[in-house]
């Protein structure tokens, strides 16, 4: 019996030559192929992010910057909508202590209700939990430009008010605000923030925490910036009870727990208070305004 012949698939030099160019070619190409596939697939885990555009230009970003103004150069007022982005969402966005929350409509209905006057002068001099002016100084923001946060506001929650004129709005600090169903109100709103904060009585300080003196100057000036951009607002003034700034015997009860616990609160909330006070802050920014705030209270 005899036997079929073989056939071999490379039967000249120049197969022999393809065959050998292929062989290293292929693997190459899919090679390349994988890295280029991993290089650009998004990554997720603790970290990737660090040396992005952004996460750079936020870590080598100066503390502080100076802002050069024409002593003599007409003033150029801020729009509702910029007051409010600076100011009023740290509250107005989430809700904080019953403040109607930004566009909803049903939250701002009995405010608007009470008229624009009465609106802005509660903006102008606080109401329960609200401090005068949001928390801000009048070399801030005018009370035009309050005015124009009061009506921003009140309009995207449903109101028709008028878009207000310079001048317009002074004295209106001085007006009379209420009548006794104003008063209520401020009652129970006060009443809502002392049991809405109540929790925040627990935020403390620990003596592991990190020694003001041996803060580093970035990281102090750091927490400066944000005491002064976001935590102000309410731990200036005490609203919802938050203890305020350098005031000892508001610290005084929240110094007797560990730092890690007042670095969770001020990171993830608790009580009335928002994550990292309503703001975008890193992290590390957060836990030196915490040291800051606590460094006064010493």
């Amino acid at each position: 019996m005899s036997e079929a012949p073989h056939g071999v698939p490379i039967k000249t030099p120049g197969q022999l030559i393809a065959a050998i160019i292929a062989g290293f070619a292929i693997p190459i190409v899919v090679i390349v192929l994988l890295a280029v596939y991993v290089n650009n697939t998004t990554r997720v885990g603790a970290g990737t992010d660090s040396l992005s555009d952004t996460a750079v230009a936020a870590r080598i970003a100066p503390v502080a910057q100076v802002d050069i103004r024409d002593a003599n150069a007409p003033r150029v007022y801020k729009t509702g909508e910029q007051v409010f982005k600076a100011v009023c969402t740290t509250c107005h966005t989430a809700g904080v202590a019953g403040a109607p929350k930004f566009g909803n409509a049903g939250d701002w209905a009995p405010h608007i209700a009470e008229g624009y006057d009465t609106l802005l002068h509660n903006a102008l001099t606080g109401k329960g939990g609200m401090p005068a002016r949001g928390g801000t100084s009048p070399d801030d923001y005018s009370d035009f430009e309050i005015a124009r946060a009061v009506v921003y506001m009140a309009n995207d929650g449903g109101a028709k008010f008028a878009e207000p004129a310079p001048g317009a709005a002074a004295g209106a600090s001085e007006a009379a605000p209420a009548s006794g169903a104003a008063a209520g109100a401020a009652s129970t709103d006060n009443a809502q923030a002392a049991a809405a904060v109540a929790a925040l009585a627990n935020v403390p300080q620990a003596s592991s925490g990190p020694a003001a003196g041996t803060e580093s100057a970035d990281a102090s000036q750091a927490g400066k910036a944000l005491y002064t951009q976001v935590c102000q607002a309410c731990h200036a003034a005490g609203v919802l009870n938050a203890p305020k700034f350098g005031d000892k015997d508001a610290w005084a009860p929240r110094l007797k727990e560990p730092m890690d616990t007042v670095y969770n609160y001020a990171l993830h909330g608790k009580g009335a208070m928002p994550p990292k006070g309503g703001s975008t802050a890193s992290d590390a920014d957060v836990k030196a305004a915490v040291d800051y705030m606590v460094a006064a209270s010493k």
